[in-house]
């Protein structure tokens, strides 16, 4: 298989992962029909990659050129739709899917960034914007607080994710290495986080009653 075959792989699974994360989140959050889930489940799912395609200027995104990626967004709305009772049962099953969706699209987004001639900062944020860019637009269409703005590490282990997939071809890592780690990092941050109550570091706001 070659590079961007494994790329875009693993770009798939996280397609899925996350329309099952979206779906079920959809359905924890609101009352929503059959419609309703779908459309949330594939906003989670592409949101972020069409979001990097359009400011890469790969147009239309890659999302509406080829029929795979609704196909399989649609395909995983529906199986948490029809099959939410059992994976209610599972051990926090959006939080699981999350976390697939969240390492793989950081370090593909990334990735393909940089094979669309991005370089190697504008590929980690754009990494970073596809991984959290579906989940944030599906929180606001459910009338949540995004998770990036809640202070847990969300948006962080996804940019650590892509700076190892984009650093480590440059030190002459093979990129499906570097894809893998970046996913592994991302994956362990986003956990730990969860575990142990990890948080991004707050501002202290000061009052005019401190300063007496």
């Amino acid at each position: 298989m070659t590079a961007q075959g494994f790329l875009l792989l693993l770009e798939l699974v996280g397609v899925f992962a996350f329309a099952l994360d979206g779906a079920l989140t959809a359905m924890r959050s609101t009352h929503l029909d059959l419609f309703g889930v779908v459309a949330l489940g594939i906003v989670t799912a592409v949101g972020g990659g069409i979001m990097r395609d359009v400011l890469l200027g790969e147009l239309p995104p890659a999302t509406f050129r080829v029929w795979y990626y609704l196909a399989i967004a649609t395909g995983g709305a529906l199986v948490a739709f029809w099959g939410h009772r059992l994976l209610s049962r599972m051990s926090r099953p959006i939080f699981v899917f999350d976390t697939v969706g969240l390492s793989l699209f950081a370090v593909t987004g990334a990735q393909l960034a940089v094979d669309a001639g991005a370089g190697a900062g504008q590929a980690i944020l754009l990494g970073g914007l596809t991984a959290v860019g579906g989940g944030t637009l599906r929180d606001v269409l459910v009338r949540k607080v995004p998770s990036i703005l809640t202070g847990g590490l969300y948006a962080v282990p996804a940019l650590l994710g892509a700076v190892v997939a984009v650093v480590g071809p440059l030190l002459g890592v093979a990129p499906g290495v570097a894809a893998f780690a970046g996913g592994v990092l991302c994956a362990a941050v986003r956990t730990g986080g969860a575990l142990r109550g990890w948080k991004a570091p707050r501002a202290t706001l000061t009052t005019p009653e401190d300063l007496d």
